[in-house]
């Protein structure tokens, strides 16, 4: 399977300097086949954990282009605009996306798949720009409500054991969320709801490290962790937008993840035509928790429509 790194620069207004968007494409976008673009989550997080997505290439032949989003990885880190929220907006990522795909002219005739923040970032781009070239969206693990997310997280919260609960509102309430007691405390949360694989896979991890070494965009945007949302996206929601998304659509989820049912029905209810797929060995990380049944039914979805649900 070939694979093709590169970067190119585009204007980012309000930046001060010149960005650079970094991708790798997994496959040949020459082929024919229409190419899947998918967006990573964090918001800051980076491409390498959607790496194992290039099955897709690997089994079908589906090209596959990863990027890294605007202030982490391999593209411009812009740290001096931490905690800048007129900066670090949806529309300054969808509009990154927007200049990806008239770098590959692929504007025309793609799939986008997003992952939490990603499927967030995908649904916006659907609904709110209605691009034409968009044959078929999926959307991985995403709230359509930030509101629902939070509600959805601290019930799995207080499943946790009484210690660890403790240690979290302990250091929440004295705004000391930066300690290695709070950051151990969240650990537990994420071994239960964000990946069930331990010890974390290399790919996984090598993310988890980016957002420590720049938590620019995650802190501004999302807050100090998960359930603990204290930045600019606490408001976010989609749902009043849903309806205009016309491109099919396939929700995925998985039985343990933090994006439970109640975060993703709003996207269910309210797509026109839409397919739900929930993992039953799975939390936030489906596509290597259950690696072969992402593959079959992701490209199962991109190549036929027919068991789409029509309302």
């Amino acid at each position: 399977m070939s694979r093709i790194e590169g970067e190119f620069s585009y204007h980012v207004p309000g930046a001060g300097k010149e960005c650079k968007t970094w991708y790798i494409v997994f496959g040949d976008l020459s082929s024919g086949r229409r190419p899947l673009v998918a967006l990573h989550g964090g918001p800051g997080a980076v491409h390498t954990y959607l790496i194992p997505m290039s099955g897709l290439t690997t089994a079908h032949g589906i090209p596959l282009i990863l990027y890294d989003q605007l202030g982490n990885g391999n593209s411009t880190h812009l740290p001096e605009k931490i905690g800048d929220t007129s900066f670090w907006t949806t529309d300054l990522f969808l509009d990154q996306l927007d200049a990806l795909l008239k770098h590959f002219n692929i504007q025309d005739n793609y799939d986008l798949l997003g992952h939490s923040w990603g499927g967030m970032l995908a649904s916006a781009h659907a609904s709110l720009r209605q691009p034409t070239g968009l044959k078929h969206l999926v959307i991985v693990s995403s709230p359509a409500d930030m509101k629902l997310w939070v509600e959805a997280a601290n019930k799995l919260r207080e499943m946790l054991p009484v210690d660890v609960k403790a240690t979290l509102k302990k250091h929440e309430d004295a705004g000391t969320t930066h300690e290695k007691e709070y950051t151990e405390a969240v650990e537990v949360f994420y071994k239960r709801h964000l990946c069930l694989i331990d010890p974390l896979p290399s790919w996984m991890a090598e993310t988890m490290q980016w957002l420590e070494k720049d938590p620019t965009v995650y802190g501004t945007m999302n807050g100090p962790s998960e359930f603990h949302i204290t930045g600019s996206l606490k408001d976010w929601s989609i749902i009043s937008d849903l309806h205009k998304i016309t491109a099919p659509t396939l929700l995925i989820n998985g039985l343990h993840d933090e994006a439970q049912d109640s975060v993703m029905y709003p996207f269910f209810k309210n797509i026109p035509k839409v397919k739900w797929v929930t993992f039953q060995n799975s939390s936030h990380t489906c596509h290597f928790e259950e690696p072969d049944k992402f593959v079959a039914v992701t490209s199962g979805f991109l190549r036929d429509q027919v068991h789409v649900v029509g309302r």
